[in-house]
């Protein structure tokens, strides 16, 4: 995994987490750990969702080397506009964002004052990571629902403002359930600059603050670059039409294997 920079104001790593339950692997919480570069690290759990959401994090987070790990709940737009609650994000190291539908948690903080904090901290160096539905909040474009399809279609795919830590990578998680390949395929089609990642149950990707990844844990991730797409049909497609896409690239990263945006390239520590 390649070091943080020694920059004042280097970017936080971003690490949307896949699946559908809220836990890491040991694999994931050391990772975790190894990139916070405080002696004493502490984390905070960010909860967003207007229901009660299980979880061990914690446990998980301080049974690998975290010092402290407090915990802040959000159930409406009322609560991350307290400025009490938003100031206790600050002097962390990591922030783990909990949520289940990507959708209610963008509505409930999108334009708030935590979203600002959120997108502050991550800027001056803090960490944040994404569970679940949470996971396809790290990217500005946001991929908040769409119906099972292994192909894209026109209408394949519901799209929402997301907290836009990254507009580089757009993100959807619990990969290996049915359709999720259709509808990442659909919305790279509505922006094609972007490259998607689907991210299976119990992995994790670590976004570098030089938009490097690295898949961590026992899952893996697929990786769609559109960057030499030839041909879009979406343009002149009609409501419920297939979609044709031609040129993409597609990459299935196992742990340990990395993608680099700047040049578009994979790599494995046994093929380069």
């Amino acid at each position: 995994m390649p070091s943080l920079g020694s920059g004042k104001y280097d970017r936080g790593y971003i690490i949307p987490i896949g699946g559908c339950k809220h836990h890491i692997t040991d694999d994931i919480a050391e990772q975790i750990r190894s990139i916070c570069l405080n002696a004493n690290a502490s984390a905070v759990i960010l909860t967003i969702s207007s229901n009660t959401i299980e979880h061990d994090l914690r446990s998980n987070l301080i049974d690998n080397g975290f010092s402290t790990c407090s915990e802040v709940t959000i159930t409406s737009r009322q609560d991350a506009s307290q400025e009490e609650l938003v100031q206790q994000l600050a002097d962390n190291d990591l922030i783990i964002i909990v949520g289940q539908r990507p959708l209610q948690i963008s509505t409930i903080i999108g334009g708030t004052p935590m979203a600002k904090q959120l997108r502050k901290l991550n800027a001056d160096g803090v960490h944040i990571a994404g569970s679940y539905g949470a996971a396809a909040l790290l990217s500005e474009h946001m991929i908040a629902g769409g119906e099972e399809s292994i192909t894209p279609k026109q209408d394949g795919v519901t799209m929402a403002p997301g907290l836009g830590l990254t507009n580089r990578f757009m993100l959807d998680y619990h990969f290996q359930q049915p359709g999720r390949l259709g509808r990442l395929l659909t919305a790279l089609s509505y922006n094609p600059f972007t490259i998607g990642i689907g991210i299976d149950e119990g992995s994790a990707l670590f976004i570098s603050p030089e938009e490097e990844l690295q898949v961590h844990g026992k899952g893996s991730a697929t990786l769609i670059d559109p960057s030499n797409l030839q041909y879009s049909s979406m343009g002149s497609a009609g409501s419920g039409d297939y979609i044709s896409l031609f040129g993409l690239q597609m990459h299935i990263l196992a742990p340990g294997s990395r993608f680099k945006a700047s040049d578009h390239q994979a790599y494995d520590e046994h093929w380069a």
